[in-house]
């Protein structure tokens, strides 16, 4: 960890929090050999992060859509006052 921690201003706990993170998200895999641990990154898990990102950007846009037609059904009846 010390050979990725090098190029972050971070301290090591805090690198290794991240990782946690990383790899309770499943987007990177973690082996140890000896004291070494062996990180990459999982494609899987990033594609995952893909489908997930696409589902909450669909329901967004479809949210702003309706706002949309809100918004223009509001200013339309405010030009008819």
């Amino acid at each position: 960890m010390t050979t990725l921690a090098r190029p972050f201003r971070m301290s090591l706990p805090a690198i290794s929090r991240h990782l946690r993170v990383l790899e309770n998200a499943r987007l990177i895999q973690r082996a140890r050999r000896g004291r070494e641990h062996l990180i990459r990154p999982r494609a899987t898990g990033l594609e995952d992060a893909r489908k997930w990102i696409a589902q909450c950007a669909a329901g967004w846009e479809a949210a702003f859509d309706k706002f949309e037609l809100l918004l223009k059904s509001t200013q339309e009846k405010e030009k008819g006052r």
